[in-house]
């Protein structure tokens, strides 16, 4: 089966809380076995995938520096997090028969290959999905940052951010029953009316590099195949 969407080459962002479903623990296997099931519809599709996976479910550093961790440790310890969780990822893809990499910006050969851009794209053009760990490498920077990142690294044609939400809103909608939704809206909008569905730095690394940013609902089934179908409920920030 083949695209027949304008999109070859795409990068999805999940963030590491939406691999604990509904259990409180770190990962739920069975939230994570639907979330590989949800991206082989479209990777049977040809279309080249890559990830992004943060660590909030295990380690989130700001709640550390609160705890007295200093700050470039406690984000050194959020970027081993998000290496669990696209372990997780991986075993999960390989057990559906998708062909998967991780590869990590923190060198762990053991684990992972370390992340190499022409590694990273050879990897795609082989029909392999790539999940990108361990953020940028960098403390300071968010996984959101890492994924504008690699998706202008890559040539990425769009971001795709799985969240709770079927798009943005102009306020929380889980607080703000009246906060509308955003169909379309350009990035400066989103800087500045301080929209936060992604940080400041992503945003504008997007825009920099006219890469559209989709916001879905990746617990719903069959939401992610559905943007690429260019179908469902989500919100575009492009120019």
């Amino acid at each position: 089966m083949t695209s027949k969407t304008r999109y070859k080459r795409v990068l999805l962002k999940i963030s590491g809380e939406a691999l604990l479903g509904k259990k409180s623990y770190v990962i739920d296997p069975e939230t994570v076995n639907f979330l590989a099931n949800e991206i082989k519809k479209v990777y049977i599709r040809k279309i080249q995938i890559s990830l992004v996976v943060g660590g909030g479910n295990i380690f989130r550093g700001h709640d550390a520096v609160s705890a007295g961790i200093e700050r470039t440790t406690a984000d050194y310890m959020g970027m081993l997090g998000t290496v669990i969780n696209a372990l997780a990822l991986q075993n999960a893809l390989e057990k559906n028969n998708v062909q998967t990499r991780v590869l990590s910006s923190i060198p762990i050969p053991a684990v992972c290959e370390s992340y190499i851009r022409r590694r990273a794209i050879n990897h795609m053009k082989k029909n392999r999905v790539i999940i990108f760990a361990a953020g940028t490498g960098n403390p300071y920077f968010t996984t959101d940052t890492a994924a504008a990142l690699r998706a202008s690294e890559i040539s990425s044609d769009i971001i795709l951010k799985g969240t709770q939400v079927d798009g943005v809103y102009t306020d929380d909608p889980k607080k703000n029953k009246k906060a509308k939704k955003y169909d379309i809206i350009n990035y400066q909008d989103v800087l500045s009316k301080n929209l936060k569905i992604m940080d400041g730095s992503a945003i504008a690394l997007a825009r920099d590099n006219n890469i559209p940013i989709v916001v879905f609902p990746i617990n719903k089934q069959n939401s992610f195949l559905n943007v690429i179908l260019n179908k469902g409920n989500f919100t575009i920030i492009k120019k």
